[in-house]
């Protein structure tokens, strides 16, 4: 089965309403599936709930959708670097459920597997904790944890062949892969698309079972942070 589309407009056609879950992959800058956010942007869907490590930064990733408000609630980790965020937060336009880096991940493998919650000790005694579920176990206080599940994962690969089985280069893999399975239905956009047979069976990351559409183009490379060592005097 054939899953390539020609546009990411295209690959999103008829899985966008008001209202909805998106799970989006990328960390920082990297493996952020832009082609996707934008299509989502130009699509003009509103009241979205948006599942991702980080927020993007101001006219980039997600940072796109929160400058033109389509985007009513963040579940985030990480939100420092998107100066719109911040101030949509500190304003009250913006609702936002913090999450620790390692339970969000969690949250999103948990909703993949078909696990409704687990327990974890990260948070206990922070705001994380408040109005959640306590329970000791072996004397050790752990809180109640949901596993996450979107109606609409996006996320960005280096490679898939025509039937979805991904490949991910280097740390584009953080939250791409458990953002693809929390999802009741995965798009994908890829650097490029190879011939079926191709792909080493043991460098696939992502079986094509998770991915319902896939759309290649060309992505831009950006570096979040760029720090240089002054060039010394001769």
């Amino acid at each position: 089965m054939n899953k390539v589309y020609p546009t990411a407009a295209a690959a999103l056609e008829g899985k966008l309403r008001d209202g909805m879950l998106i799970a989006a992959g990328g960390f920082g800058l990297c493996g952020i599936p832009e082609l996707l956010i934008t299509a989502i942007r130009d699509s003009g869907v509103k009241g979205l709930t948006v599942a991702s490590n980080n927020a993007g930064v101001d006219g980039f990733g997600l940072g796109q959708l929160l400058e033109t408000r389509q985007v009513k609630k963040m579940i985030s980790s990480y939100v420092g670097e998107n100066a719109e965020f911040m101030r949509q937060y500190l304003s009250g336009e913006l609702e936002l459920e913090f999450n620790p880096q390692g339970t969000l991940a969690e949250r999103m493998r948990a909703g993949g597997a078909g696990i409704p919650g687990f327990y974890t000790a990260t948070g206990v005694g922070t705001v994380i904790a408040e109005g959640k579920e306590h329970h000791d176990f072996d004397g050790r206080t752990y809180i109640l944890e949901r596993g996450l599940v979107a109606d609409l994962a996006i996320v960005k690969a280096w490679k898939a062949d025509p039937s979805g089985n991904l490949v991910f280069r280097k740390t584009a893999r953080n939250f791409n892969v458990p953002a693809a399975t929390c999802g009741k239905f995965c798009v994908v956009e890829v650097e490029e698309v190879v011939p079926m047979g191709s792909l080493d069976p043991d460098t696939i990351h992502l079986p094509g079972i998770y991915v319902h559409r896939i759309v290649q183009g060309t992505h831009e490379k950006r570096i979040e942070q760029r720090t240089v060592r002054k060039r010394e005097a001769v």
